[in-house]
């Protein structure tokens, strides 16, 4: 969806500099592209949001940073009613949130945080 919202954005900016009238000039122009480069360059950093497991660990993509984590340094994972995303627990006393499951989507982001769940059990030593 991010990433539709973003090429409609960019094409409705491009459209709009070349249909506005008289006015505006050159700078106005590039400005409006500029403004809606800039709104795709924020739905990308948002489209871009997920948590991956592999053997190896997980990585967490957030809006502006990724994080990658063995399993041997991951607790827990919560997501409590209400919250927008889980957190995710780490022996070093650090939490992350796991913004690439969606709190809103109520039994989705549930049963991804299960299946994290899961996996961190599974995987990891925090059950040693």
């Amino acid at each position: 969806m991010a990433y539709g919202f973003a090429v409609l954005i960019v094409v409705g900016a491009i459209v709009m500099a070349i249909l506005i009238p008289e006015p505006f000039q050159l700078p106005d122009k590039i400005m409006f592209v500029a403004f809606g480069c800039a709104v795709a360059w924020v739905l990308h950093l948002l489209g871009r949001v997920r948590v991956e497991a592999d053997e190896q660990g997980i990585t967490v993509v957030n809006a502006l940073r990724t994080h990658r984590y063995t399993w041997p340094e991951v607790l827990d994972v919560t997501l409590l009613e209400g919250d927008p995303w889980p957190k995710i627990d780490f022996s070093d006393g650090m939490t992350v949130g796991a913004m690439g499951i969606q709190g809103s989507e109520k039994a989705r982001a549930r049963r991804a945080t299960s299946e994290l769940a899961a996996l961190i059990r599974a995987k990891g030593e925090a059950g040693e």
